[in-house]
């Protein structure tokens, strides 16, 4: 009777090995600033003229990657692949950033406790972030950021964004400064959905048999590229929301653009291929912003979480 009292211990210990308790990721504001910050940094540097040749080229399908170049440089030369940084891409990036991070980690513990998979909890938070971004803080910036680049083909190129945006305001309220945020939302929901799911399915394979192996750097690096390279699949959908924000003023091109409406129109106009426009410098800009995000996000905030329990540490000795 002693004997089999005593291997009721060893038995739940070995299950609590297998089976390891899920640990909620800490969230604090100091996490919610420091994706800010990460997302700030990214779009200050090689972001913004990835995001400003991707929207030229959505907006304007008949021009190459050479010509789009020439194109933005002749707008402003260096400062012309910057065009809406300051202040709509900041004010974009140092809320989105937070948002984004507050809300998919959020999601992948609540999803992980549930029982799903880290792949699954990842693709489940990814998408839950998007949808946030999308509602919270991007519709505003980023039509804003659209007409910094495709306000040269208006009727009067001279006119600032301030102005178009004031009689945006007035002639359709909120809503029309807010034009495209579904396809915003879809192209969110589906970014950062396809980026968390295929970066932590990558991750599952470099780690193989061995589930509980920590990945090295380049490991995570290339999980962050593979994930944001892969996420440009739903390229038409970013087409979509450039053609629905643009100023472009063509004779045959609809007033109240929807969705529907809007694809239709690129078909019509540049056939099938017009919705993949712009999709490399995409998959660059989606790249570099998945490793900012996904691999320094992991690793400053791995550095922070370390660090009260190395001065704890410290403290005892």
């Amino acid at each position: 009777m002693s004997k089999a009292l005593e291997t009721v211990p060893v038995a739940a210990t070995s299950h609590q090995k297998a089976h390891p308790e899920i640990q909620k990721k800490p969230l604090s504001w100091s996490n919610i600033a420091l994706g800010a910050a990460i997302q700030t940094f990214e779009v200050s540097t090689l972001g913004q003229p990835f995001e400003v040749v991707k929207t030229h080229m959505a907006a304007n399908r008949a021009d190459s990657i050479a010509t789009s170049l020439k194109k933005t440089y002749a707008r402003g030369g260096i400062a012309g692949f910057y065009q809406g940084l300051i202040p709509w891409a900041w004010i974009e990036a140092s809320t989105k950033g937070g948002v984004l991070l507050f809300t998919s980690s959020e999601v992948d513990y609540r999803a992980r406790v549930a029982g799903f998979s880290s792949s699954w909890s990842g693709l489940f938070g990814g998408i839950a972030g998007g949808v946030a971004q999308a509602y919270t803080t991007m519709g505003f910036c980023t039509f804003m950021k659209t007409v910094e680049v495709t306000r040269h083909k208006s009727a009067d190129a001279s006119v600032s964004t301030w102005r178009i945006a004031y009689d945006v305001f007035q002639r359709e309220g909120i809503r029309g400064l807010n034009r495209g945020v579904s396809a915003v939302a879809l192209r969110q929901m589906t970014n950062w959905g396809s980026r968390f799911g295929i970066s932590r399915v990558t991750e599952s394979i470099f780690r193989g048999k061995d589930t509980n192996r920590k990945l090295t750097n380049m490991e995570r690096l290339a999980s962050s590229a593979i994930g944001g390279a892969l996420a440009c699949w739903n390229q038409p959908l970013e087409v979509i929301r450039v053609e629905m924000q643009s100023q472009t003023k063509a004779a045959d091109r609809p007033e109240n653009l929807n969705l529907f409406s809007t694809a239709r129109y690129i078909y019509q106009k540049n056939g099938l291929m017009g919705f993949y426009r712009g999709v490399t410098p995409r998959i660059g800009l989606s790249v570099y912003l998945t490793i900012c995000m996904v691999f320094g996000g992991d690793s400053v905030k791995a550095y922070f979480n370390e660090k009260p329990k190395q001065s704890g540490a410290s403290a005892h000795a």
